[in-house]
């Protein structure tokens, strides 16, 4: 009997020590976001059992005895999770929400992001250190690639529109930024000054984020817009495996396709790789507009311990399409109408075209040598090329032989140009961490080398003017010598017959044109030129108590040279030193206000693209740096919190932006292409911007811009307090996302809406009209069956087809934006 009993107690212990468990959850983000390929350790002293979670966050492990353990959640990017339980026949579910951890090893950002979310908590750009947007003394907009994707932005000024203040000006690759013309000049792509010429806009496959750093940010990157800088951060690789394909159809036949490919190379996880891919085929609501693109963009990661990372990425993009100069319209009076015309209207030729190769190759080292000392360096190579042809107005109305202007009629003329750049940039600074007392510090000093190359062998054709009698062209019809000129008439009227016939409004006609039928009378050939920067730089953070100190200087010293390595080379140099400080003060844990000042330096042959007027001096013999500098200053204040236990983000800010020596035309009719200066233009408003979780499963992004820019002084009397071109009062951008809830009849749909505002505004040229203000909606359904790998989107762009304009140069140049449109677009991630 006793040993049944001892047999039966020894039965009833091993089924409660050897009894079969299981635990199950979802690892998710701070945002309810789901984790893929998070690492899952169930530990009980020598006895492990690891499994990773999948591409919605879920895992399971099987089998497990009973007993006490400890289970530990980690993924890249995130604070790591430990915590005890014990199982006991049966299974348990455990689900656990990660935190981002701020690492700053990552100061030249080799790895990627892994957070699903509309807004980002970090910058690394904005100060050369991993510093959290929310003690950044300083406005920073970002949209991230989430945001991107849910909107359908294939495009850049359809991912940054939504940032406040930031206001595209035409269809090229060119925006107004807190009232502020930019150029592309403006444009960084991971911290580093680049050649991004502004006719064609960029594609954003692949686009991690993109950083408004509103205000002249010259002390981190020398010589930029006044108004902000758009830095384009690209996508990292990522430590565990995702593959995802996207193709996409819509209006306007438009067919694209992309694919992001990520994950370790070696089973250590040492090296790393991230594949990004675009294509694209597409036309236009435009007459004769086409824009195909192809982007490819492999990078490395190599990270062979704690200390070291190096990044090695290549872009290579292609772009092919026209040059749209816009929808001209008749009048060219007061009060003209700006739906006298369809918004399909184009001056261009059915063989026009607009071909631009960017080639660019970056390397960076990060190094810890000790806790407290490390050192970055980062080198870029890039090559660009253009090649163009098109058929573009003269910015002016026909004349007949008497002088008189038929406004039906469009001046025209055409244009070919080859040119090539070379591009290198070298940066290196060391970081140093130390305490005096109870202040932290973070003292970084470095060194800046920019190098920009305008190569020979480029050169522009043009063919404009009037033909004389004599088989000779004339720039320019002079009344005077009327007799000279060959005619053409025109609905009873005698006209001087163009070098380029005119284009008729009345009776548009889309003719292919064979450049032999012009004469060639302007030949330029493009001069070779190099600007160089070279830049010392000094910054420090302090951090004691609530307060957060940033302070930098920065010296430049700017040399540009025209006809490089010719026989009639000469050069212009300048040297400046830039100031910079900000104090950012922690009222709350989550409430932070900020105040900083900041100074601006662009020698004028950075800046002759800001105004289509001064582009001339781009392509003569000529420097626009004999010009006195381009200065400006900011001076903002704003608050920046964290509100709903950290979900969502809020931003506000009150800024001043004064820049002095603006270059313009100067208006000389004998000499068209003399440049002048507008003594100053000062910008103030207001701006705040709105992002993260209402709820887990609903995001939405949110800003309001109100401008007040004017023109304080100018060589016109008349300009002076003169409202700026180009800039709304008002400005405001709304977008949100929905999923349904699991559970819910509908738990497999999402639900995206948009609405964006834009007041009136005045052209580049002309103070005769506006531009009218508009609101659009955009709507957007996500279908994702089970909440499996794949997602279906549907997104109408312009639901009520308003009829708007995005800005304008003068009567022959507005920018209509377009119609109602539509894309599908299925996703596939393995």
């Amino acid at each position: 009997m006793k040993q049944q009993v001892l047999l039966l107690l020894l039965l009833l212990a091993s089924v409660y020590i050897y009894g079969q468990n299981s635990i199950e959850g979802k690892i998710t983000g701070e945002n309810n976001e789901p984790l893929a390929k998070a690492t899952v350790t169930l530990k009980q002293k020598s006895k492990i059992h690891t499994v990773t979670s999948g591409d919605d966050g879920a895992y399971i492990i099987a089998d497990v005895p009973n007993g006490s353990y400890t289970i530990t959640i980690s993924a890249i990017g995130y604070e790591t999770l430990s915590e005890a339980v014990v199982l006991n026949n049966g299974t348990r579910s455990m689900n656990f929400a990660l935190t981002v951890v701020n690492t700053q090893l990552q100061t030249v950002e080799v790895l990627g992001r892994s957070a699903q979310k509309y807004n980002s908590d970090y910058s690394f750009s904005a100060t050369k250190i991993a510093m959290l947007n929310r003690d950044l003394p300083q406005a920073i907009g970002t949209v991230t690639k989430e945001l991107i994707t849910d909107r359908q932005a294939f495009q850049l000024a359809d991912a940054v529109k939504i940032v406040p203040g930031v206001i595209p000006s035409s269809f090229y690759n060119q925006y107004a930024i807190r009232g502020i013309n930019q150029n592309e000049e403006g444009q960084i792509i991971n911290g580093m000054r680049t050649r991004q010429y502004y006719f064609l806009q960029p594609i954003t496959t692949n686009i991690e984020r993109v950083e408004v750093i509103k205000g002249p940010a010259s002390a981190t990157f020398a010589s930029v817009d006044p108004g902000g800088t758009i830095n384009l951060v690209t996508k990292k690789p990522l430590t565990f495996d995702r593959k995802e394909i996207s193709l996409s159809a819509g209006s306007f036949s438009t067919i694209r396709g992309t694919l992001d490919f990520t994950g370790p190379l070696n089973k250590e996880k040492t090296l790393l790789y991230r594949l990004n891919g675009g294509y694209q085929e597409a036309k236009s609501y435009r007459d004769l507009v086409r824009n195909n693109s192809f982007l490819l963009s492999p990078s490395f990661s190599y990270i062979p311990d704690d200390k070291t990372a190096i990044n090695v990425e290549m872009v290579m993009s292609h772009l092919n399409g026209n040059l749209d100069r816009g929808q001209p319209i008749f009048g060219a009076k007061a009060g003209a109408d700006l739906k006298s015309t369809p918004i399909g209207l184009n001056l261009s030729a059915a063989n026009d075209f607009f071909k631009s190769k960017d080639f660019m190759v970056t390397s960076s080292l990060s190094h810890r040598f000790s806790d407290a000392i490390s050192f970055n360096a980062a080198y870029m190579k890039q090559t660009w090329q253009e090649d163009l042809q098109e058929h573009r107005t003269t910015n002016a109305f026909a004349h007949d032989i008497n002088n008189q202007p038929v406004n039906t009629l469009a001046g025209m003329q055409f244009v070919q140009r080859k040119q090539n750049w070379n591009i290198d940039n070298v940066t290196g600074y060391f970081n140093f961490k130390f305490s005096t007392g109870k202040i932290k510090h973070q003292l970084l000093a470095g060194y800046d080398l920019h190098r920009w190359e305008k190569q020979k062998g480029g050169g522009q054709n043009a063919a404009r003017g009037f033909l004389l009698k004599d088989g000779t062209v004339a720039s320019s019809f002079v009344p005077a010598n009327a007799a000279s000129y060959q005619t053409i008439t025109y609905k009873g009227l005698t006209l001087p017959k163009p070098n380029v016939s005119h284009f008729d409004l009345e009776t548009p006609s889309y003719n292919f044109r064979d450049a032999g039928d012009y004469i060639m009378n302007v030949k330029t050939p493009v001069p070779s030129a190099l600007t160089t920067t070279n830049a010392v730089y000094v910054q420090e953070q302090l951090a004691w108590n609530r307060f957060i100190l940033l302070l930098s200087v920065r010296h430049e010293w700017f040399k540009d040279i025209t006809n490089y390595e010719a026989a009639n080379e000469f050069s212009f140099t300048n040297n400046k030193l830039l100031p910079r400080v900000g104090l950012t003060y922690a009222i709350t844990k989550n409430i932070n206000i900020y105040g900083t000042y900041l100074e601006g330096f662009q020698p004028q042959s950075n800046t002759v693209t800001l105004m289509p007027n001064t582009g001339s001096f781009f392509w003569s013999t000529r420097s626009a740096a004999q010009f006195k500098p381009l200065t400006s200053d900011l001076k903002e204040v704003g608050v920046k919190a964290m509100v709903l236990k950290g979900k969502m983000q809020v931003n506000a800010a009150v800024y001043e932006i004064n820049q002095r020596n603006l270059l313009l035309n100067a208006n000389v009719p004998a000499f068209p292409d003399s440049l002048t200066t507008r003594g100053a233009e000062r910008s103030r408003g207001f701006e705040i911007d709105v992002a993260g979780y209402l709820l887990p499963n609903w995001q939405i992004n949110a800003s309001y811009s109100y401008i007040d820019a004017v023109i304080v002084e100018d060589n016109d009397e008349a300009l002076k307090g003169a409202r700026k071109q180009n800039t709304p009062y008002n400005s405001a951008n709304l977008w949100s996302r929905f999923n349904f809830p699991t559970g819910s009849a509908l738990k497999d749909i999402g639900i995206g809406a948009g609405v964006q505002y834009n007041g009136d505004r005045l052209p580049w040229f002309s103070r005769d009209f506006k531009t009218p203000a508009y609101t659009i909606m955009d709507l957007a359904v996500y279908y994702s069956p089970g909440k499996r790998n794949i997602q279906v989107a549907c997104n109408v762009n312009n639901l009520f087809d308003t009829r708007y304009w995005i800005g304008a140069q003068s009567y022959l140049r507005l920018f209509p934006g377009a119609p109602r449109n539509m894309m599908l677009t299925v996703t596939y991630r393995f």
